[in-house]
């Protein structure tokens, strides 16, 4: 009997977190596309029967979009949808700023690898030829590159820690460097922002090449601000606005 629940402890673990996993994702999915409004309770049974999961999965995906910074925990217990401000999202992209700056003096002073350099140099060579484009397909382009930028430097600063910190603040919305780009890919200013983003890359590559954290350091910071530009572009489009995800929960205050 002993061997026999050793044998199938560990697939209800299993069982749980995919679960969970199923439950986490569904639910941001639905948060973000608008489904659940800011101030809307997360109660436990409707959406275990919405979600077709059990409870303790449920509650696991909860206190998980709760840390991201989706739900709100209530005094009395339980969970409701967050409501973002402008000023939310301004803080999101400037500590994003910090915590990539970071990335990049780590991968600074540490010592790039040249195949990482190498990688890094890759993708700029193959935007270049992008931000100077209109089209929609070259801004899809852009983006896939951007991430893929992003996520390499990242791995470059050798720093679990900071990966999780920084996975925090990408969850919210608007925060992430891409998150913005696609909504006004047909303004012309759009085009000036993505061309100076791409100076900002390429000065990236260099500071880290010559083990320069502090200019690193900067250069990433200041990268992270053009996203404010491009929050006051997409906000002063109301048709743009729309179709960002998350945008249902961003509450526009008159003092904003």
């Amino acid at each position: 009997m002993a061997v026999g629940n050793t044998l199938r402890a560990p697939m209800s673990v299993h069982a749980n977190r995919t679960q969970m996993t199923r439950a986490l994702l569904s639910l941001r999915e639905r948060i973000l596309s608008g489904e659940f409004k800011p101030g809307d309770r997360m109660s436990e049974l409707p959406l275990v029967e919405r979600l077709g999961v059990s409870r303790t999965p449920l509650r696991l995906a909860l206190v998980s979009l709760e840390h991201e910074g989706l739900l709100r925990s209530l005094p009395a217990g339980g969970y409701v949808v967050r409501e973002f401000t402008r000023a939310d999202i301004r803080d999101a992209i400037e500590i994003r700023g910090v915590l990539e700056g970071t990335a990049a003096r780590f991968a600074a002073e540490r010592g790039a690898s040249r195949r990482d350099l190498r990688a890094l140099r890759t993708i700029n060579d193959s935007v270049e030829p992008l931000v100077r484009r209109a089209d929609y397909e070259s801004f899809e382009r852009y983006v896939a590159l951007n991430e893929a930028f992003h996520e390499r430097l990242l791995r470059m600063a050798e720093s679990p820690l900071l990966r999780r910190t920084i996975e925090g603040v990408l969850s919210l919305p608007f925060a992430s460097p891409s998150a913005l780009v696609l909504q006004h890919a047909q303004l012309p200013e759009s085009r000036e922002i993505l061309i100076v983003a791409h100076r900002h890359h390429v000065g990236l590559v260099e500071a880290i090449a010559q083990r320069e954290g502090a200019r690193a350091d900067g250069i990433a910071r200041e990268h992270a601000r053009l996203s404010l530009t491009n929050l006051e572009i997409v906000l002063s489009h109301q048709g743009l606005l729309d179709e960002v995800p998350g945008a249902a929960l961003l509450t526009l205050a008159p003092d904003d």
